[in-house]
């Protein structure tokens, strides 16, 4: 089979580091190859070489055996290339179709011609078995539909080479396997798919092959079906991976949080949190687990108070919070890893050190007579991005918005445990890292539940969930199915409580 696209001793640096470093990529015509790697190890940067919005310093580009120059995601698109982004853009405000069309409008006689765009657009939707409503407006579809609506803007410009970067690190189990499904329809159509991702599983369910690149240089490429996730995760940091979660059997301690009958509107005007009730306890994990859209989000924002509650109670350290500033529940000790990073976790334009100290800038040392102390600052900084392994062009001075995805992550799981809270409430804390840093993440958990701190654990991966936590509740349209030891249950259980079965309803389909 003839190679699409073949990218030759690309080399590309920023300053302070060589983020691609002379790595020879090929594709082949109807193939998925998989480009796994560490946070930082280069994947997002050779993509971005090939979609037109890096330039090399080195190296050349063929697309289907012609010597190509992609100065812009434009040129791309000519050539046949889209690319779904880790982060969407997409714009709230616009329907499904307007989003689509942005940029290559059909025009009849100066008029913008949508009838005949929103008709192509059903017709691929129908085609590919995207089932996504076109007059629908993105700010009121789950993350999962705009994912197929950023794979329908690819179809729409008949692109045959799709770039996925990380796209199922926001997607609930469900919603990967609907997308491995569409991948492989793509394929049969006479694409051909470049996979970035982290996710072993999800490589050896739909990958032809796999290049594994480490800090910017290329180890190896490896046909998946002769290869086990072991070996690739070995090849990706260097060392052998521990899959395993090992915790030791403890006895939760004093109530730190209680949820007492807690309900939160939805500005639809319904309850999106209703009447639930459950305690988080020192020395335990408590976990969270449902289908996305079931109320999670909002109780967090509740907790939180990124949201006011409608009734109820929300108890920390026998203190009601209910109505407490945002500002002085981290003040006496909740920590707080949010799930949507870029919105609630990181000011992309700060440096990765001013980030660091986000929730500490107003205290000693970092601030003397309302004067940042920038010594200290960095000195903290430096010592979290040693400790958590976060990787920058510049360090504690590197613009937060021009580092990958994983690595803002680490910056504020860094933060947030570094300030020894006595509630640590971890949303999706995973999401887009690779097997050696979600290894150290979880490792992190656990110590801070052994410390005999409280975490609430809300997470979409249900592998997660049983791996790390104590007791789980289970969220479906706002409620709690039931409550179960972890040690007591199983897959299948809690896979039933997800769809709505209570616990006495789910033990008898067991």
């Amino acid at each position: 089979m003839e190679n699409v696209i073949e990218m030759l001793e690309i080399t590309k640096e920023f300053p302070g580091i060589k983020a691609v470093d002379n790595v020879t990529f090929e594709v082949k015509k109807q193939e998925i190859h998989a480009l796994l790697g560490e946070n930082g190890a280069g994947k997002s940067t050779l993509m971005s070489i090939l979609f037109g919005l890096y330039q090399p310093e080195a190296g050349l580009i063929k697309v289907k055996g012609k010597e190509v120059k992609i100065t812009n995601p434009n040129i791309a698109n000519d050539l046949g290339i889209g690319m779904v982004h880790q982060h969407f853009k997409l714009i709230d405000d616009f329907s499904v179709v307007e989003n689509i069309i942005l940029g290559y409008e059909p025009v009849n006689k100066f008029v913008l011609d949508l009838d005949t765009a929103r008709h192509k657009v059903i017709e691929l939707s129908e085609k590919y078995q995207l089932n996504v409503d076109v007059d629908a407006k993105i700010e009121d579809i789950s993350v999962g539909m705009q994912q197929r609506v950023e794979i329908l803007k690819m179809l729409y410009r008949d692109n045959d080479i799709l770039i996925f970067d990380e796209p199922t690190a926001v997607l609930t189990p469900q919603e990967v396997k609907e997308l491995m499904k569409i991948m492989k329809n793509l394929i049969n159509e006479g694409k051909s798919i470049i996979l970035i991702t982290h996710k072993l599983k999800e490589i050896k369910m739909v990958a032809d092959r796999c290049k594994i690149l480490r800090k910017g240089k290329k180890i190896g490429c490896v046909e998946v079906a002769k290869t086990t996730e072991s070996e690739m995760a070995s090849m990706m940091v260097g060392r052998e991976v521990n899959f395993n979660v090992e915790k030791e059997a403890k006895k939760a301690g004093d109530v730190v949080l209680e949820i007492k009958n807690l309900v939160i509107e939805h500005k639809k005007k319904y309850n999106v949190v209703n009447d639930i009730s459950f305690k988080v306890r020192k020395g335990e994990v408590y976990g969270i687990a449902g289908i996305e859209g079931n109320g999670q989000t909002e109780l967090v924002y509740g907790i939180t108070g990124l949201v006011k509650v409608k009734s109820g109670s929300i108890y920390f350290n026998d203190q009601d919070i209910t109505n407490m500033p945002i500002k002085k529940r981290f003040d006496i000790g909740l920590s707080h890893v949010p799930e949507d990073r870029h919105k609630h976790g990181l000011v992309l334009d700060f440096t990765l050190a001013e980030n660091i100290v986000l929730h500490s800038y107003d205290k000693k040392p970092y601030q003397e007579n309302g004067i940042i102390n920038k010594k200290e600052v960095d000195q903290y900084a430096n010592r979290l991005i040693k400790e958590f392994d976060i990787r920058s062009s510049l360090g504690s001075k590197t613009i937060v918005r021009q580092m990958s995805g994983g690595n803002q992550q680490k910056i504020i799981i860094a933060r947030e445990i570094s300030l020894a809270p006595d509630l640590l409430l971890v949303v999706q804390p995973t999401r887009g890292l690779d097997v050696g840093a979600i290894e150290y993440i979880h490792q992190r958990i656990i110590a801070q539940r052994n410390d005999d701190k409280a975490i609430l654990l809300v997470s979409l991966e249900l592998d997660e969930i049983l791996s790390l936590t104590d007791r789980i509740g289970v969220m479906y349209q706002g409620q709690l199915m039931g409550e179960v030891k972890t040690y007591e249950t199983n897959e299948n259980e809690i896979g039933l409580m997800m769809a709505g079965l209570n616990k006495k309803e789910s033990d008898l389909n067991e």
